[in-house]
């Protein structure tokens, strides 16, 4: 089902404000993976204020589950994870900093609704082939989402854990690909060519599905048609084709911001440049919603 106007510019206000406090962390701890954080961020907010079957307790046992396995997204994730009222905001103006509870990978034993720590890049979709099976056997609904970085795909234990997946028809997840083409050396396809990437997903037993991770209504399709037993008896991969630094005209599909440091002219920009990108994609909203 198509998003109407209404969902879909709501979606846009809250993906924009998810956006400016992912800025505001970064500016506050002195640097972070804005680049990375960035691109992902429609992928959060799609599954956190659209799709995932939540409640007031982070730990609800009937919960959907999402593994960052991008954990140095975190500084996207943080903003998110504290608007669902799990954590306190206050938190995020000492992101990463001595003491913090909030280090640069979020840690699940000290931030709420954090499903699993992650970060030490390969692992994040084995575990979630774990949860997804865990669901499976306890007689549960709950989908487990996965969202991995495309240079994190260089990594075997992807692949194995994307053979595992298929081999036990593991379609109560939903995997994403956050295909940003750009890893912390440089271009994935001048470091390790991942193409065509699409085809080594279907190869690996995956029904694929290549949309604009920066369209909201795309990324809700691709959902839809996972959610609704796809008739493949596959698992889904949604290769989301994203740009790194995504609303920050300075960074954007630079590879050099993987990780980096805002001085307050930097902030200011990136705050005046969220804004014009807000009121472009707010007119398209307009514009392609039912």
């Amino acid at each position: 089902m198509a998003l109407t106007k209404q969902e879909w510019a709501a979606l846009e206000t809250k993906a924009n404000e998810m956006r400016g406090l992912c800025l505001d962390t970064t500016h506050w701890a002195g640097s972070g993976h804005i680049g990375g954080g960035m691109s992902c961020l429609d992928i959060l907010t799609i599954l956190y204020y659209r799709h995932m079957n939540l409640s007031d307790d982070p730990n609800w046992p009937d919960r959907d589950r999402l593994i960052l396995s991008k954990g140095h997204a975190g500084i996207a994730w943080a903003p998110i994870l504290c608007d669902k009222g799990w954590n306190d905001p206050e938190q995020l103006k000492t992101f990463n900093l001595t003491g913090s509870m909030m280090g640069m990978h979020l840690d699940s034993n000290k931030v709420a609704g954090v499903d699993a720590s992650t970060g030490s890049l390969g692992h994040g979709l084995s575990i979630a082939v774990g949860t997804a099976l865990a669901a499976r056997v306890l007689g549960k609904d709950y989908w487990t989402y996965c969202i991995l970085g495309d240079g994190e795909c260089d990594e075997g234990e992807v692949w194995e854990g994307a053979m595992s997946a298929a081999n036990f028809g593991v379609t109560n997840l939903i995997t994403f690909v956050d295909r940003n083409m750009c890893m912390i050396d440089g271009p994935t396809e001048e470091v390790m060519k991942l193409e065509p990437l699409a085809d080594k997903w279907a190869a690996f037993g995956f029904h694929v599905i290549e949309v604009d991770g920066q369209n909201i209504d795309e990324l809700d399709d691709a959902i839809e048609f996972a959610k609704k037993g796809n008739g493949t008896g596959k698992p889904v991969a949604v290769i989301a084709k994203t740009k790194k630094g995504a609303g920050i005209k300075a960074i954007e599909g630079d590879y050099l911001w993987h990780y980096g440091a805002m001085d307050e002219n930097a902030y200011n920009a990136g705050k005046e440049s969220l804004a014009e990108y807000y009121q472009a994609r707010l007119a398209r909203a307009q514009k392609e919603g039912k």
